[in-house]
């Protein structure tokens, strides 16, 4: 037998489209449904069939069609319909016979010539939008980890390095002077002013929001810092990255969750210039004493910024793969990113986010170092190869999480740190044995009599937060802009 390939959607007949061009077509010749049957010799009844899309013919039947409106075959079955008016129907049309309309129980609308114009885009623009509200859902758990984990794929493939955002972030620090150094507030509103933007402190933004932006007055709306590890330059060039990237409302959880990775971005390639920071890193690099806390210090800046800005520069200018974790005290990995190919775990669906790291690696190791002054630097044998990396710990509302970049041993030279004693070996994620089993001794002591009462994560029962942007109340937002636009206030 011959295999054949398998019919794709592009293959099948579009019968609404071709019903609607036949019509026009012999309409465009003046000609009634029997005019048209006596030409192909076909009942009007069937032909009305047809028109309307309930009736497929056959290929002898399209060559006479084609004939007796002169037109080719191929112009008969073309993709594009014949007019504004002509595609609003066969949209229409689909539309009303699809399932998610057939689901609301609504009757259907006649479509024919008699129909205003206006009226049919009227229709048309309420069912779009109907459609696009019957699609839109909150993202549960499991596609907010396939998008975190597709993104961080992009990130990888590209060595977390975007150099268009890079060059965007030049431009701006150019137009407003900046030189060399820290980029104080002063700066940070230059480059708002520089925008066309305001800014104005308030103490009553919405709980759900880190700024408020108001697009008709050009107003960025921040707060004072409620934690110490809160950088108003951050969050306000965070926003201002929304307006200088051309971000629009986000449709789906995967473009809010790549929007925000790339106004994270933005906002660290102007905190942290790339000429200046990379030339700190060179320099570094050349006298082996790379450290993270450094880049910190040079660029007044938190440490977790410092270790995601060095992973978007250190492949591309220094040759360094490397991986960065956020690790909470109970194990769980928050954030991370690798291109040097260590081993996370992760689940089915690839994601990182949410799995437990091995006790033996540096990221948990560090919770236990009384020295909290200093990193803490380690290396550990893994089944994928040896890495260094140094860690740090930082305290949130939310517990104590670690902070820690690594590479693999061939890169340590490079570092301050490289001449640590400290060194673990780890089998996970493919050995179960090696911190995820209890040890033997201790098991045979407690196994059966020990009886933990878990603290309940009600987080894993629910759904994502609804909305274009997530965990956010719009209704909120709105009334606070409407109460600050208002004179006075």
């Amino acid at each position: 037998m011959v295999a054949t390939e398998p019919e794709t959607e592009d293959d099948v007949l579009d019968l609404i489209a071709l019903g609607r061009r036949v019509r026009h077509l012999r309409k465009k010749q003046g000609m009634t449904l029997d005019d048209l049957g006596e030409a192909v010799g076909t009942a009007p009844s069937q032909l009305s069939l047809l028109e309307n899309g309930r009736r497929e013919p056959k290929l002898s039947q399209l060559q006479q069609l084609a004939r007796a409106l002169g037109v080719s075959t191929d112009d008969l079955l073309g993709a594009e319909p014949p007019s504004k008016r002509a595609a609003l129907e066969i949209e229409l049309e689909k539309t009303q016979r699809g399932p998610l309309y057939a689901a609301l129980g609504l009757p259907t609308v006649r479509i024919s010539n008699r129909l205003p114009m206006d009226v049919l885009e009227s229709l048309v623009a309420l069912q779009r939008e109907l459609t696009r509200r019957l699609e839109e859902q909150a993202a549960t758990p499991e596609e907010a980890r396939r998008a975190n984990t597709e993104l961080r794929e992009e990130m990888k493939a590209r060595n977390n390095y975007y150099p268009e955002i890079e060059a965007q972030a030049v431009e701006l620090l150019d137009a407003v002077g900046y030189s060399s150094g820290p980029l104080g507030h002063h700066i940070a509103a230059r480059v708002a002013e520089h925008l066309g933007f305001s800014i104005r402190f308030v103490p009553n933004l919405p709980n759900s929001t880190r700024s408020v932006t108001d697009r008709h007055h050009r107003i960025i709306y921040l707060t004072q810092g409620r934690s110490r590890d809160w950088d108003a330059r951050s969050v306000l060039l965070q926003a201002l990255g929304h307006h200088v990237l051309g971000h629009t409302e986000p449709e789906d959880y995967s473009e809010f969750l790549r929007q925000r990775v790339y106004t994270n971005y933005f906002a660290a390639a102007l905190l942290m210039p790339e000429r200046t920071a990379v030339e700190h890193l060179v320099e570094a690099k050349g006298a082996k004493e790379l450290a993270i806390e450094d880049l910190r210090d040079a660029f007044a800046v938190s440490y977790e910024s410092a270790a995601h800005r060095f992973t978007n520069l250190a492949t591309e200018h220094l040759g360094i793969t490397c991986h960065f974790q956020k690790v909470h005290e109970s194990g769980i990995i928050h954030k991370a990113y690798e291109n040097d190919g260590v081993s996370f775990p992760t689940d089915h669906s690839g994601a990182i986010e949410g799995q437990t790291v091995c006790r033996r690696w540096t990221s948990r190791e560090v919770f236990d170092v009384q020295d909290k002054f200093r990193s803490f630097n380690q290396y550990t044998d893994t089944p994928a190869g040896t890495y260094w990396c140094t860690a740090r710990t930082s305290a949130h509302s939310s517990g104590m999480y670690s902070l820690s970049i690594g590479v693999p041993f061939e890169h340590a030279k490079w570092f301050r740190g490289k001449d640590t004693q400290a060194r673990s070996v780890s089998g996970c994620p493919d050995d179960p044995g090696c911190c995820r089993t209890p040890p033997a001794e201790l098991a045979e002591v407690w196994a059966g009599a020990a009886w933990p009462a878990s603290r309940a994560n009600t987080h894993l029962l629910a759904a994502m937060p609804q909305g274009a942007f997530p965990g956010v109340d719009t209704t909120e937002v709105y009334q606070f802009l409407q109460h600050h636009s208002q004179p006075g206030q």
